[in-house]
C-alpha cells in the first residue's frame, strides 16, 4: 500500500509540473540566429507552435514597437506562406546611413496558404532586422495568432518586473552590446585581422625553417651513416689483409 501511494503521488507531483510547465514552451516568441547587436542588423525567428488539438494556425501578424522603430525588415520566404510588410509614417524621421527615413516597418502579416500549422506542429517565421536601437537592451513584440476555427490569440502582456510571467506574453528580443562597426547580423564574417596574419605568417616561417633544419639534419645523418660504413669496410679490408701477411710470413 505505501509503494502504491508513493506511485500515485509521484505521478501526480509530475503531471502538475508537466501541466504548469507546459504553456512557458507553447509561447510565440523570437530569437536572433546568433546575436542581435545594438546598431546592427540581425536575423531573427518567430517561432510559433500550434497550441490545439483541433485546429490549425493560418495566420500570424507581428506588430513592431512604435518607441524603436525599425527602418529594414525583410522576410525570409516560408513555404504555404505569404508574408505582407506594412509601413506607417513616423512622427519624427529616423537618421540611418546619413539619410532621413520617414517611415518604419509597423507589421508583418503571414497567411497561410494550405494548411497552415497543424496541430503537434510548430514554425519559424525568420526576419532580417536594422539598424537595432542602441538606446534599450530589449525590443517587444505584440504578436496575434489566429487559428482556422477562427479562435484568436493575443499574445501581447508585456512582462512586469517582479511580477510573474503573464499567461499570454508577448515575444522579446534581448539585445546585446554593440559592436565595432555596428555589424549584428550573425552571418557576418569578420576579415583576419594584420596581427593574425602576421601571427600566421610567424607560424608558416617557423614551420618552414623547422622543416629545412629537419631535411638539412637527415641528409648530415645520411652522409655520417655512408662514410661510417666505408670505414668499417675499408677497417675490415685491411685486417684481412694484415692476417694473410702474418700467415705468409
Amino acid at each position: 500500500m505505501k509503494v502504491s501511494r508513493i506511485a500515485v503521488t509521484g505521478a501526480l507531483a509530475a503531471s502538475t509540473v508537466l501541466v504548469l510547465s507546459g504553456p512557458a514552451f507553447a509561447h510565440v516568441s523570437v530569437q536572433p540566429e546568433g546575436e542581435a547587436a545594438k546598431g546592427g542588423y540581425a536575423t531573427v525567428n518567430f517561432k510559433v507552435p500550434n497550441e490545439r488539438d483541433n485546429a490549425s494556425t493560418t495566420k500570424l501578424e507581428v506588430n513592431f514597437p512604435t518607441d524603436h522603430p525599425l527602418a529594414s525588415v525583410m522576410p525570409q520566404p516560408v513555404a504555404g506562406w505569404t508574408a505582407k510588410v506594412t509601413k506607417s509614417k513616423l512622427d519624427k524621421p529616423l537618421e540611418l546611413h546619413g539619410e532621413s527615413i520617414s517611415e518604419a516597418v509597423s507589421k508583418v502579416t503571414w497567411t497561410a496558404t494550405g494548411k497552415g500549422i497543424e496541430p503537434g506542429y510548430f514554425q519559424k517565421f525568420p526576419l532580417s532586422v536594422g539598424a537595432l536601437p542602441e538606446d534599450t537592451d530589449e525590443l517587444v513584440f505584440k504578436a496575434i495568432q489566429t487559428y482556422s476555427n477562427k479562435e484568436v490569440v493575443r499574445w501581447i502582456e508585456e512582462q512586469k518586473e517582479g511580477a510573474e510571467e503573464p499567461d499570454n506574453p508577448a515575444p522579446v528580443l534581448a539585445l546585446s552590446a554593440a559592436t565595432e562597426g555596428h555589424h549584428g547580423a550573425s552571418t557576418d564574417t569578420a576579415a583576419p585581422s594584420a596581427e593574425a596574419s602576421a601571427e600566421s605568417a610567424s607560424h608558416e616561417d617557423t614551420t618552414e625553417a623547422a622543416a629545412a633544419s629537419t631535411d638539412s639534419s637527415d641528409t648530415t645523418a645520411r652522409v655520417l651513416g655512408v662514410v661510417g660504413i666505408v670505414v668499417g669496410v675499408a677497417g675490415v679490408a685491411f685486417g684481412v689483409l694484415a692476417g694473410r701477411r702474418r700467415t705468409t710470413a
